[in-house]
């Protein structure tokens, strides 16, 4: 088959979004097909900076969610008239990673099929994008229900937003939980001290690594809640955040109030790539989303790249992450937002470093048994094939 991945969004850019297509279209060459990709990064910049981009903050002020739905809106009328060109009607089927690139799609008169990766008009709402009672939020609503319903086929990326759409559309989606190319993302660890002093990093810290966009609804203020008295017993831990958004300058003042600010490292924007090197030269990974506006963590991408990479993960109990982890077996989970048993849990396996080894033997087996990209392929190419038959 000739297949198209499709976003309204940028591709590439440092998200789950961008690693689960770069990890799918790896998957499904391996299987012989040939995949393409269309993004808004396909856009002229000009179009992306001053059309879609520019009106949305000026909206925006004028009423919450306004720019919102309008960036949305243009992002899809510019791959509608793309996916409209020649080249174009030679795919077999379009894959859209969210609704807005399922209606260009659509609109173009091309076989679409969806891949739902969270809530996108609860995500607005959690990030202070769209105003909780607002028109926006149901216009936002309204092409969520309806590209569901339209598209030939939805798959979601865990069970929740499984049972989310059929209450709300009763459209019976398939879940494919997320996945990892596991070739890639393996035990690195016996090159700890060439990664550490590649990137400059202490050989005596103990790393807590958090691979975390600084949003909201992940957590990321926690593990520096959290971190003073596992500070005052181990004064040679550190944080390290990989990732940006608009809670950074909120983390970095908390910090810097908690007397902490010496041991958290912000890396910023980390290339995918390097982070494998990442994961290699930390002692432990950290995965903190909360529930947030009705938003829960999907099937985490991240987390799974921690349990892939050899490394002992704590992840907080919410959403897919109680499926991917299997607490004191391949993993640790907290309640979200606990300070205190965030606080022990990251004490726990510094205390007993072989029994964060175990659980990392085990995360790895499991990736391997249930999470590899080669095995998503597949279940994604038989419902492209029923989806033509549609």
């Amino acid at each position: 088959m000739k297949i198209l991945l499709a976003t309204s969004y940028d591709y590439p850019h440092l998200g789950g979004l961008s690693t689960h297509m770069t990890t799918l279209k790896t998957g499904l060459e391996n299987l012989g097909h040939t995949v393409e990709t269309l993004s808004f990064s396909d856009v002229e910049k000009w179009r992306r900076d001053w059309i879609a981009r520019a009106p949305s903050f000026v909206l925006n002020k004028a009423s919450l969610g306004a720019g919102y739905v309008w960036t949305l809106n243009r992002r899809q009328g510019f791959l509608e008239r793309m996916l409209k060109a020649d080249k174009y009607k030679s795919f077999d089927i379009v894959n859209a990673q969210d609704v807005f690139a399922t209606r260009a799609s659509i609109n173009a008169g091309l076989p679409t099929v969806t891949t739902a990766h969270g809530y996108l008009t609860y995500e607005g709402i959690s990030k202070g994008s769209v105003a909780e009672d607002s028109k926006h939020k149901q216009n936002l609503l309204d092409v969520e229900f309806s590209m569901f319903k339209k598209t030939r086929a939805v798959i979601t990326v865990d069970t929740r937003i499984k049972e989310y759409i059929k209450r709300e559309t009763g459209v019976d989606a398939t879940m494919i939980k997320n996945f990892i190319d596991v070739e890639d993302f393996k035990p690195e660890l016996e090159r700890r001290e060439e990664f550490r002093n590649k990137y400059k990093m202490n050989q005596d810290d103990l790393i807590f690594f958090i691979p975390r966009r600084l949003t909201k609804k992940n957590g990321v203020i926690y593990p520096i809640l959290s971190f003073p008295p596992v500070l005052e017993r181990f004064p040679n831990a550190r944080l390290v955040f990989a990732g940006t958004g608009e809670m950074m300058d909120d983390m970095k003042a908390k910090a810097k109030e908690l007397g902490i600010a010496e041991r958290v490292t912000m890396l910023g924007a980390v290339d995918h790539k390097d982070m494998i090197q990442y994961y290699a030269l930390s002692d432990i990974a950290l995965v903190p989303s909360i529930y947030s506006a009705g938003v829960e963590e999907a099937t985490s991408i991240s987390a799974l790249e921690a349990m892939g990479s050899g490394i002992p993960l704590i992840a907080c109990a919410v959403g897919g992450l109680k499926e991917i982890v299997d607490h004191e077996k391949d993993g640790l989970l907290v309640e979200e937002r606990n300070v205190q048993a965030l606080t022990d849990a990251m004490i726990r396996l510094i205390e007993e470093p072989e029994y964060g080894k175990e659980l990392a033997k085990a995360a790895r087996e499991k990736i391997i048994a249930e999470y590899s990209h080669f095995a998503a392929a597949k279940k994604y190419e038989a419902i492209y094939m029923n989806a033509l038959k549609k």
